[in-house]
């Protein structure tokens, strides 16, 4: 009982921690979203306590102990009747006399009626049973409510991770005269990005990959950059299997085929195949280096291309934007 009861107050914890951090981190648009997803979570957990607290106990679940409680409620209102038979009595009136003279019986039944002037109650109160899965539920609901409290204090005096994040990129892209340009915050966001940094310097990839459809975005488009990233991995594997926690071609279909997120394996692949040092601006300010391998072409600039990378800006987790030379 210990021990579920301490997972369960753990649980409640750590979701009281996560919705706090999701309704900090939640956008004007994404804010109903975030609002209804946090409420369904939070009864989904309330509702698995209470059946598990339940089956522990051998006692019935709460939507059980609502009939209970309405059937006693329905038994408790029922009125009893009285019970008005009183026995006969003769007061000195012969039987035939009662049998034969409705005068008579009457008359006698008269006669031994006393009145009581404190008479007593015909439906006596009966003491209710305690009902201890209820009081149960309620303090487990106390309990509740004050976890609930505590997470929400705690995650109040926590940092705000999304604006922090935010101050050091802009101090740290300004420092650098770059100029942050957005891309669509979803799996292709990597691919999106460095396609626009290679569009922007017309650089082509060192190896020949063939695309029936480009899509939308064309020849620089994020589809490309995906079959790029892929076809070198695949062309590569020496470099990148020990990495991998999957099979290579299952590795490599996905990023060619799906929306799967990249990361630093797909930087390390594009780096190479399009013969570029790509620069990484972390949330903290911190920037990383990816390079090519290759010998800059007489210390081109163009050879250098800029990301921004952010963990808690955006409400999907990572992302990445294009970083552009300011035009000022």
């Amino acid at each position: 009982m210990d021990a579920l009861v301490s997972r369960h107050t753990k649980e409640l914890r750590d979701l009281q921690s996560r919705i706090a951090q999701k309704k900090k981190n939640a956008s004007k648009k994404t804010r109903k979203g975030v609002t209804d997803e946090c409420n369904r979570l939070e009864g989904e957990l309330q509702d698995r306590h209470a059946r598990e607290l339940a089956e522990l106990n051998g006692d019935p679940t709460p939507s059980e102990t609502a009939d209970v409680a309405e059937e006693d409620i329905l038994d408790n209102n029922t009125p009893t009747e009285p019970n008005t038979t009183q026995p006969p009595s003769q007061n000195g009136v012969y039987k035939s006399d009662l049998a034969t003279d409705p005068t008579a019986s009457l008359t006698s039944s008269l006669a031994n009626t006393t009145l009581d002037p404190n008479p007593p109650s015909t439906s006596e109160p009966q003491p209710r049973k305690r009902n201890r899965q209820k009081e149960r539920l309620a303090r487990r609901a106390a309990e509740r409510d004050e976890v609930a409290a505590q997470a929400a204090e705690e995650a109040a005096s926590m940092p705000d991770l999304r604006e922090k994040e935010r101050t050091a990129m802009l101090a740290e892209t300004r420092r650098r005269g770059l100029v942050e340009r957005e891309v669509r915050a979803d799996g292709h966001c990597l691919y999106a990005a460095v396609a626009d940094q290679l569009g922007e310097r017309g650089l082509r990839p060192k190896i020949e990959v063939a695309v029936v459809n480009d899509g939308e975005e064309g020849k620089g488009g994020y589809k490309v950059v995906r079959e790029v990233a892929g076809e070198y991995i695949e062309s590569h594997k020496e470099d990148f299997e020990a990495f991998l926690e999957e099979p290579l071609v299952d590795y490599v279909r996905k990023v060619k085929e799906t929306g799967e997120w990249g990361g630093h394996l797909e930087l390390m692949a594009l780096a190479r195949a399009y013969g570029v040092t790509i620069h990484v601006v972390q949330g903290n300010g911190r920037v990383e280096s990816i390079e090519s391998g290759r010998q800059k072409e007489n210390g081109a600039e163009k050879d250098d291309i800029w990301l921004a990378y952010y963990r808690h800006g955006f409400g999907l987790g990572e992302h990445y934007n294009s970083l552009r030379k300011s035009e000022g």
